[in-house]
């Protein structure tokens, strides 16, 4: 029963840190300076834009190796509050025609929030960093 719990959740890692590095690497790829003037005309700081698309493409590959998933599941949870909030709510669920709703947004943030309950130790860089403190965030 642990093995698949284990399992499952490193599938859930893998995949939730392949989307953010793909969602930050595009921001930079396309003109981050595009997602800058975007968050601007929605009120919110442009240089945050830098933030966000460093913290996906840095936080996905941290999930992807198992670098301090907890924590970076932390954050993705609240910067997908933050997303849903600021940006989607009022496009509704589904989205509104104009614009994708948060139906996406709630999905990474339930996976991520899963991750930072959870755990994520199966072929992780914390396992092989942080060895002797295992009994110690095992309580957690």
């Amino acid at each position: 029963m642990m093995k698949k719990i284990e399992v499952s959740t490193l599938i859930l890692r893998l995949v939730l840190g392949v989307t953010f590095f793909v969602h930050g690497l595009v921001k930079f790829q396309g003109g981050i300076e595009n997602i800058v003037g975007w968050f601007d005309s929605i009120g919110l700081p442009g240089v945050l834009a830098y933030g966000v698309a460093s913290l996906e493409m840095v936080g996905g590959i941290a999930l992807v190796v198992g670098l301090g998933s907890r924590i970076v599941s932390a954050l993705f949870v609240l910067l997908m509050l933050g997303a849903t909030v600021s940006a989607k709510l009022a496009g509704g669920f589904l989205g509104n025609g104009q614009g994708a709703g948060w139906e996406l947004d709630l999905a990474l943030l339930v996976m991520a929030l899963f991750i930072a309950i959870n755990d994520s130790k199966m072929f992780a860089l914390d396992k092989v960093f942080f060895k002797g403190q295992n009994n110690q965030t095992q309580s957690l």
